[in-house]
């Protein structure tokens, strides 16, 4: 199994693998999982039980014991940090992108991809984890 370190480092894998290149599958969907258990309306939901900004339980239990093949890790060659990501909404359906919630703590992750060649967010990883436009350049990724 491979075990990521930083979940957030690991959505952002999810969204390229899952939600733009569609090799990842199923597709996770928060408001299909919800209303499997008897949630129609996820919004009001996430307001009355006050998690706006949090992520989920579900999707965070869903995310981290999803199992990416390790040939398919090896197939990525991006990484996009934005916060409109499609996994991001699936997280925390409500959130606006004003916080920390999805920060990347650390790029230990990095050794999980050896042909990742671009990491496009490279002002917002720099602000969120200083020194790691350095790590990138020395591996050879480059950003924008």
């Amino acid at each position: 199994m491979t075990a990521f370190r930083d979940f957030n480092f690991k959505l952002l894998v999810i969204e390229g693998l899952m939600y733009w290149d569609d090799t990842l599958k199923p597709a996770f969907s928060l408001r299909d999982h919800m209303r499997t258990l008897g949630v129609d309306d996820l919004d009001a939901y996430v307001e009355e039980k006050e998690l706006e900004y949090t992520v989920l339980d579900e999707p965070r239990a869903y995310f981290e014991a999803l199992e990416i093949p390790t040939e398919m890790l090896a197939s990525v060659e991006a990484l996009t940090f934005d916060g409109g990501l499609q996994v991001f909404q699936e997280c925390a359906p409500v959130w606006d992108g004003e916080d920390d919630l999805f920060d990347i703590r650390s790029l230990d992750d990095l050794d999980l991809l050896p042909n990742l060649k671009l990491f496009d967010g490279g002002s917002e990883l720099e602000f969120m984890l200083p020194g790691s436009l350095e790590i990138l350049a020395a591996r050879g990724i480059e950003t924008r």
